[in-house]
C-alpha cells in the first residue's frame, strides 16, 4: 500500500505580496515560498553595504555615459516580478540594471519591477546559505536575467554567472567586463571593495 502525498498549492504573486513585512527575507520561486528568518536588514554589515554602494556607483557612472534612452540602476532590496506562471518574485535584489522600458512602466498594482533586469548583482552576507544562493542565481538565469554577478566582500572576488556557461571567478587583481550585456563597462575587481 502506498501513501499519496498531496502537493502543496503554489502561491500567487498577490498572496506573496500580502505577506507581512516582519524582517523575514522571502523569495517566491516558481510559486514556492522560500524564507530565511536569519537574514533581515539588521543582519547586513558594513562590508555588504560598502560593496553594494560601490557596485551601484560604478554602474551608475557607466549608465550616465550611455546614449538615451538610458538604463537605470536600482539598489537596496529591489523587488522584481521575474515570472508570472508559476510566479517568481525576488524581493531583495542588492543591485540591478533595468532597461529604459522597465523604468517607464508605472503600475498602481505593485511596486515591483516587471520582467528580468539586464543584470543582477548580489553581495554575499555572512548569514547567506550556499544552497539559497545557488537556487536564486539559477532561478534568475532561468527567468531570463542575462548575467548575474555574485560579489564576496570577504575574499574580494566576483563570480560571473551566465546561462549555459561555466561561472567565471575573478580575483581582486582582475578586470570585470560587462560585455556584451553592458557594452563598454569595465572595472577593476578591487574597485568594488575597500
Amino acid at each position: 500500500m502506498t501513501t499519496a502525498t498531496l502537493a502543496k498549492p503554489l502561491m500567487t504573486a498577490e498572496e506573496f505580496l500580502a505577506l507581512p513585512n516582519d524582517g523575514v527575507e522571502r523569495w517566491l520561486i516558481r510559486g514556492e515560498l522560500r524564507e530565511n528568518g536569519d537574514t533581515d536588514m539588521t543582519m547586513r554589515n558594513k562590508h555588504h553595504s560598502m560593496t553594494e554602494s560601490r557596485i551601484s556607483a560604478l554602474l551608475f557612472m557607466w549608465a550616465m555615459s550611455q546614449p538615451e534612452p538610458r538604463c537605470e540602476i536600482v539598489s537596496g532590496e529591489a523587488g522584481f516580478r521575474l515570472r508570472t506562471t508559476p510566479a517568481t518574485i525576488s524581493a531583495g535584489v542588492d543591485v540591478a540594471v533595468i532597461t529604459a522600458a522597465q523604468t517607464d512602466i508605472d503600475s498602481d498594482d505593485t511596486t515591483l519591477i516587471v520582467g528580468p533586469p539586464m543584470l543582477i548583482a548580489e553581495v554575499q552576507s555572512p548569514s547567506d546559505h550556499l544552497e539559497d544562493i545557488v537556487e536564486r542565481v539559477k532561478e534568475y538565469l532561468d527567468c531570463g536575467v542575462p548575467v548575474v554577478w555574485l560579489f564576496n566582500p570577504y575574499f574580494k572576488t566576483v563570480t560571473v554567472h551566465r546561462r549555459g556557461v561555466d561561472p567565471l571567478a575573478l580575483g581582486s587583481k582582475e578586470i570585470l567586463s560587462g560585455d556584451p550585456e553592458l557594452p563598454g563597462f569595465s572595472a577593476k575587481v578591487a574597485d568594488f571593495f575597500r
